[in-house]
């Protein structure tokens, strides 16, 4: 289903010597707007495809709902960029802190988005679970390979639900975070436990992905990528794992070191 993701377009590529027009794989943005028992909640920035997890992992991450049973009907109408969700209870809008609200591709938008709701849904992550050293190198390496979003357009996010031993779940978005809301959709649609789970994940490791890797349940997340401070912080306060860099077989471990093992 590549086609629901990728378009292609002519350009010019300058191949060092000359000018030679060529067909190139772009990633797809679209915009979806979300409404809740008839109330504008928000509008996302995304890539079209698993549009029914990135809704639910969402509302999730907001909480706005804590189980998928809580949804009474879920509509995307793709054609338009609308979902229209109705909830078993009914919604009750609060302050209009989820009304008419753009929620960008890149982090820099999301935060002021995102602080509202964390007192009731970021989590404390209690989980004794431990990977070796040459399991973060390699399940780095499979979710790199996994994703052929990114090998053709080089334009998306990738995130990975792991075990040890492999990938349970992939997904691919133009937006870190709707990635990761992806995942949590998946679990909470099929039941997947997450506490023995470690999330693998392409992009920087900002204060916003920590927060959703709290809120889905996971202790580890490993990254290709950097941290940032405020991250780590967290990260040390919620009991979560933060692995950053991770290029072959090196990497630095910034917080709870104890679930890696050597």
């Amino acid at each position: 289903m590549l086609k629901d993701m990728i378009t292609s377009q002519t350009i010019v590529r300058f191949n060092g010597q000359s000018f030679v027009e060529e067909e190139d794989q772009i990633a797809i943005e679209s915009a979806l707007t979300i409404m809740i028992d008839g109330h504008e909640f928000a509008t996302m920035v995304c890539s079209p495809l698993d549009l029914d997890e990135l809704v639910i992992g969402f509302l999730a991450s907001e909480g706005v709902i804590r189980s998928y049973q809580e949804i009474k009907t879920l509509q995307i109408d793709e054609d338009v960029g609308f979902a229209y969700v109705e909830l078993m209870q009914p919604y009750v809008p609060t302050n209009n802190l989820h009304s008419k609200r753009f929620i960008g591709s890149c982090c820099g938008k999301g935060r002021q988005f995102y602080f509202h709701s964390d007192v009731k849904t970021a989590k404390t992550v209690m989980t004794s679970i431990t990977i070796t050293t040459n399991e973060c190198s390699t399940l780095m390496e499979m979710m790199q390979k996994s994703s052929s979003h990114f090998q053709q357009t080089g334009g998306v996010h990738n995130a990975a639900l792991c075990t040890a031993d492999g990938i349970v779940v992939a997904r691919s978005d133009i937006g870190r975070h709707n990635a990761l809301d992806k995942l949590y959709g998946y679990c909470l649609m099929h039941k997947i436990p997450r506490k023995d789970k470690v999330i693998v994940f392409s992009g920087r490791i900002s204060s916003e992905v920590l927060l959703k890797a709290s809120k889905i349940g996971v202790g580890i997340i490993l990254s290709k990528s950097a941290p940032t401070n405020l991250a780590l912080q967290l990260a040390d306060e919620l009991g979560i794992t933060a692995v950053g860099f991770i290029r072959g077989n090196s990497f630095n471990v910034y917080t709870h070191r104890q679930r890696i093992m050597g």
